[in-house]
């Protein structure tokens, strides 16, 4: 399977008259958050919570900031998740994925709505 991106949008919900941003994500079921860079977190205006110990796909361990609220929209689901400050692009993790209801489609390369719903 390649890399399924997707057009999400995000927001912050503490700042209603700041426009949402339309971004072009990775979705990423073996990332646990959603990754912000740090241009797009300060864009938001995300407020930063905590710091977050993380490991990398390639084993480092580094420590990064942990902000939101961020609303995350994708078609007709949304969330609202915190965000790791990390990287040059905007990663969608299980996390949102999981709460939107999202699967990966392999053969479609692309994301999905999960057809069964989740249980509680």
């Amino acid at each position: 399977m390649g890399l399924v991106f997707a057009d999400i949008t995000l927001s912050n919900p503490r700042l209603e008259n700041l426009r949402p941003l339309e971004v072009r994500s990775l979705a990423d079921s073996g990332s646990n958050f959603l990754c912000l860079p740090e241009e797009v977190a300060n864009e938001l205006r995300l407020e930063l919570d905590s710091e977050k110990e993380i490991t990398t796909a390639d084993g480092k361990r580094q420590v990064c900031h942990y902000v939101g609220p961020v609303r995350v929209a994708f078609e007709n689901r949304s969330c609202y998740v915190g965000a790791i400050v990390l990287g040059d692009q905007v990663l969608l993790g299980a996390i949102p994925l999981e709460d939107m209801e999202l699967i990966i489609s392999p053969s479609e390369s692309r994301l999905v709505q999960n057809p069964r719903p989740l249980r509680a």
